[in-house]
């Protein structure tokens, strides 16, 4: 099985993430990131969109990546990744979904001003990454147009990362 933690940048899914592992036995963390990672260190580079999740070979390679993974270890893979693209989740899901591989998709949501104070008391990526706020309002369209239709949502604005990852863990093993 996969739970994947969807949700803007800032939200809180990597530190989520590595206590959902903790939560569920026989559970790993692979981030999709590193995927993507691993395309940009291409020579010379593939043409820039912007975003590697842009690049067709990144949504292929995510889903047999994972199925893989989990081919060879069993389990769980708890995987941390923003998706706001729709046609991309779509792609990455049935994908999965064509291997049999059964997902479990969350997002972890705040609202607007919480998010903000995070990203600005963010001390490993910095106060105020702009990275992470331009991605504030693809997230809250995203939400609104299908995200929150697509997954279940975790409104973590008044939750610590231990709450959060104890309510995932709940719901995955219900």
């Amino acid at each position: 099985m996969i739970v994947w933690l969807n949700g803007t940048h800032g939200a809180g899914k990597t530190t989520t993430s590595a206590l959902v592992q903790k939560l569920i036995p026989d559970s790993r963390v692979f981030d999709a990131e590193k995927v993507g990672e691993t395309l940009m260190d291409i020579t010379p580079t593939l043409p820039w969109t912007g975003n590697f999740q842009h690049w067709p070979p990144w949504r292929p390679l995510v889903v047999e990546t994972a199925r893989h993974v989990l081919d060879y270890t069993g389990g769980t893979l708890v995987m941390p990744m923003t998706v706001l693209v729709e046609e991309y989740w779509r792609e990455i899901s049935t994908g999965l979904a064509r291997h049999a591989v059964p997902v479990r998709h969350f997002v972890l949501h705040a609202d607007q001003d919480t998010l903000r104070a995070r990203i600005a008391g963010d001390t490993v990526l910095g106060p105020d990454s702009p990275f992470r706020l331009q991605h504030l309002e693809p997230y809250a369209e995203a939400a609104r147009a299908w995200l929150h239709e697509a997954a279940e949502v975790v409104d973590t604005t008044h939750l610590t990362p231990d709450q959060a990852a104890q309510q995932i863990a709940d719901a995955v093993k219900s």
